[in-house]
């Protein structure tokens, strides 16, 4: 019989599953997967049986070793998953074995069969979404309602541009903004990702990579530009943005890969702002408020994540050389379990 199980008189427990762990930093050859134990809850935790689990750009920052807080090695990447409640510990009330739940804070990491996740930081996942959907859910729309409505103000009746909107943060904006009365606007860099940002329901669409697209856009507003512009890719265009923001208008940056020189008369011209969006920075209520409309959106049907490509979990490698180079993000990334 397997290591992975432990044979009692009545029953076969699995005892070992199945990981990527990253044992040191680097590129993605260092994302290795491996048989460990699977952990236990205890108190208010649960242990989450993953289906699939969202991929997200920071992933690989990480993984690289330059951002900012570094894990402790070995570690497994993750936080964003779905799947279902496999176990409970002693003080868990809310819910039970069984359950479908989405998550962003995986504690002992998402790239795995199994983890731990505090009960209080799991939430349902509706029937009519898939698990892959599920694992699109929570930095991605958490991320695009922070930064539309607690840092950008937001409001009906705006024109909100969505500079990269065919990836899994950029449809959570487009829906999330349409939803809530604003006028839509969305950029891809793809005829694919185009027709992947129109589908999520953006009022207009433009290819970035298109000379005078920004001129269309200007065009569009009657002149004036946007009042919001949700900002994927600061380090290309942010300059631009600025240069196009209605007056007193806003710019939230959720993306950035690098330095860029702007021209800070333009916000002086415009009186405009820049502000910076990080979700771990939201509090208790923010959070609550984000998660409230992530189940409303879920109930009444609006909230319908895209995926994109799949990967099995062995080619975590493969998903984290995609998502950084890549013709153009099409819908969210997932792995499978």
């Amino acid at each position: 019989m397997s290591s992975r199980f432990l044979s009692t008189s009545s029953k076969v427990i699995q005892t070992l599953m199945k990981a990527v762990r990253v044992e040191a930093f680097g590129g993605p050859q260092v994302l290795q997967v491996k048989e460990v134990p699977i952990p236990k809850p205890v108190d208010t935790q649960v242990l989450l049986k993953i289906k699939s689990v969202g991929v997200n750009p920071v992933e690989t920052y990480i993984r690289a070793g330059a951002y900012a807080n570094k894990p402790s090695l070995p570690f497994t990447p993750g936080k964003d998953c779905a799947g279902v409640i496999e176990s409970v510990g002693s003080e868990v009330t809310q819910v039970k074995p069984g359950d479908r739940v989405f998550t962003g804070k995986a504690i002992t990491g998402a790239y795995a069969e199994y983890a731990i996740v505090d009960a209080s930081d799991v939430y349902n996942l509706s029937s009519s979404l898939t698990f892959q959907q599920g694992a699109a859910l929570a930095v991605p729309y958490l991320t695009a309602y922070r930064g539309l409505f607690h840092k950008g103000g937001a409001k009906p009746g705006q024109t909100v541009l969505v500079h990269g909107a065919s990836g899994g943060v950029g449809i959570a904006a487009v829906q999330l903004a349409k939803i809530h009365g604003l006028t839509v606007i969305g950029t891809a860099g793809t005829d694919k990702g185009t027709e992947c940002v129109k589908r999520a329901g953006a009022d207009y669409v433009f290819n970035h990579r298109e000379a005078d697209y920004l001129k269309k856009i200007v065009e569009v507003t009657g002149g004036v530009g946007p009042n919001l512009v949700f900002e994927n890719a600061a380090h290309i265009n942010l300059g631009k943005d600025l240069e196009i923001l209605a007056p007193a208008g806003r710019v939230v940056v959720v993306g950035s890969r690098g330095p860029i020189e702007v021209n800070p008369r333009d916000t002086m011209r415009n009186e405009s702002s820049v502000v910076g969006v990080m979700l771990f920075r939201a509090t208790k209520d923010e959070l609550a408020e984000s998660h409230a409309a992530i189940q409303a959106g879920m109930k009444a049907g609006w909230l319908q994540p895209i995926v994109g490509k799949e990967f099995p979990l062995a080619e975590a490698a493969a998903a984290h050389e995609d998502i950084i180079n890549g013709q153009g993000a099409i819908g969210k990334l997932v792995l499978n379990v």
